[in-house]
């Protein structure tokens, strides 16, 4: 059966672009299949550059080319050099044995007893004393698979790292020598002549010596413990950052927080979110959400929800700011600065104000701009308050300007003290006397039995109050005393109140949980 050939035509324009497409066709296919050539005709044979003694081997059926003396090799960019080694695959696959030294650029050096190469992957496999030297770094280890084409090595069997300063040590590896980042797992601990550092994870990199934490990290110094779940540490410049359950104990003092930044040379630390500063020697503890710490000289800030806490068996103070300042002078005595918003508890003592200061040398405490005091069932008033204490109990309170001691008698009518300065004597924290000097005034209700029968208001210079069982007991006038008795139902509502009277009640902290409440609503 015949085929009949029969010609068809074709448009003018058609075949024009019919005949151009034919004739570069096979050049598109060449510039598409162009990647896949050049790989397919990368170099995979290894060349020898000199041998000694060239002879010829077999192993299982299989012929390789046996080099013995001074045996030097090249492929790509990588010179490699052994006492001995087997060419197999037509020269595509080297083994090599003793005195291996394989270098790769102008930085890389790898040495060991054993190794097995192949041209086509350019995996160096390399055993028993493995050393690989890139500039100031090395890694020694027994085992060690090293990638030319991507740079990168990995150990699996220890393996001991020297940069610098620095030695570290892990179970096993990566080195990415393009970056310089050694990746480590498992047992990982850095040496350095003032620290160590123990985690299982660990990027470091030997250009900038810097190491990142992968994983819980231990940092161990001479008085220096430091622990940390995540951060990075400098150790050229001992700059570090540590964060997640991040804690820094140097001495006697610790600092904790979410996230905390540390100058180890100028001792500067700096700390974000739960902050909390511990002094043991000092039973002092400061918390809030942003700190500051210097060493030298010692001093620290904490902000944002700011809490002081000077903890004692029985009798702990807890003071609340928007700002706390601590400072330790030359002689090892602290003293401590609160700003704005200050409100204070203890059992004893509770009180809210501007600003205060306390010093430990002297355990003196100062506080500033019309504080309110509270102990038991007496609000003391003044605008400047100086309370010393011993034992950490109030031992005397100094009230100068304006002062003024009310407690309540019933829900209506308060006993009442005012003069212009005031000094309230304490025993075991427990009020029992007051001596008002200058323009001193009293109002308290007399009792018989349970029954109140009158008011006492009384004026004088200068006066001398006792107090028994948290009551006024007696009165004494000093000096140009002068006063009056009213039967209560005889006193008009503006006789019930000395002038200047408030009662701040609403705002006394009620506990340590009630210490970030605004000072507000104090009547004034």
């Amino acid at each position: 059966m015949k085929v009949r050939h029969q010609t068809i035509p074709v448009p003018e324009h058609i075949g024009a672009a019919f005949w151009w497409t034919a004739r570069a066709f096979p050049l598109l296919l060449f510039f598409f299949f162009l990647p896949a050539l050049a790989h397919a005709q990368k170099k995979t044979r290894i060349d020898i550059l000199y041998s000694e003694i060239l002879q010829q081997g077999k192993q299982q059926e299989e012929t390789f080319k046996r080099l013995i003396g001074n045996v030097k090799l090249k492929h790509e960019d990588a010179i490699m050099s052994c006492d001995s080694a087997h060419l197999f695959d037509i020269d595509k696959e080297v083994q090599a044995f003793g005195s291996i030294h394989v270098n790769q650029g102008d930085t890389l050096h790898l040495y060991g007893d054993f190794m097995k190469y192949r041209g086509d992957t350019r995996l160096a496999q390399v055993r028993r004393n493995v050393r690989l030297v890139d500039k100031e770094t090395e890694l020694e280890t027994m085992f060690l698979d090293f990638d030319m084409n991507r740079n990168i090595g990995y150990f699996f069997n220890r393996g001991t790292i020297r940069n610098a300063d620095n030695t570290l040590k892990s179970s096993k590896g990566y080195y990415y020598s393009k970056t310089k980042d050694f990746y480590f797992k498992d047992s990982v601990e850095i040496v350095n002549p003032d620290y160590t550092i123990s985690c299982d994870t660990l990027r470091y990199n030997t250009s900038t010596e810097t190491a990142f934490f992968l994983s819980p990290t231990i940092i161990r110094g001479e008085d220096l413990f430091i622990y940390c779940e995540n951060g990075w540490y400098d150790t050229r410049l001992d700059l570090s950052q540590f964060n997640e359950n991040a804690f820094i104990v140097t001495g006697d003092k610790m600092i904790r927080g979410d996230s905390i930044f540390y100058d180890r040379v100028n001792g500067i630390g700096i700390a974000t979110g739960h902050i909390e500063l511990t002094d043991t020697t000092q039973k002092i503890i400061l918390r809030g959400n942003y700190a500051e710490s210097y060493e030298n000289p010692e001093q620290s800030l904490v902000t944002d929800s700011a809490l002081f806490i000077q903890y004692a068996e029985g009798d702990t103070l807890f003071m609340a700011a928007d700002t706390l300042w601590s400072v330790t002078d030359t002689a090892g005595f602290r003293l401590l600065r609160a700003f704005y918003n200050v409100r204070i508890f203890r059992d004893d003592l509770q009180a809210i104000c501007d600003s205060l200061s306390y010093s430990f040398s002297d355990s003196v405490i100062q506080l500033y701009h019309k504080p309110v005091l509270w102990s038991d069932e007496n609000q003391l008033t003044a605008n400047f308050v100086r309370i010393i204490t011993r034992n950490q109990k109030v031992h005397l309170m100094e009230m100068f300007q304006s002062s003024f001691i009310v407690s309540m008698e019933d829900s209506l009518r308060y006993n009442q003290i005012k003069g212009k300065d005031m000094v309230a004597h304490f025993i075991e924290g427990e009020l029992y006397m007051i001596r008002v000097t200058g323009n001193g005034q009293t109002l308290y209700y007399a009792r018989d039995n349970e029954e109140i029968i009158g008011i006492n208001k009384a004026e004088s210079s200068n006066i001398d109050i006792y107090v028994k069982d948290r009551k006024i007991e007696r009165i004494r006038m000093l000096t140009e005393p002068g006063g009056n008795f009213t039967p209560p139902s005889q006193a008009s509502p503006a006789e019930l109140k000395l002038d200047g009277f408030n009662w701040h009640e609403p705002v006394r902290p009620a506990g340590p949980d009630d210490l970030f409440r605004k000072n507000r609503g104090n009547g004034e």
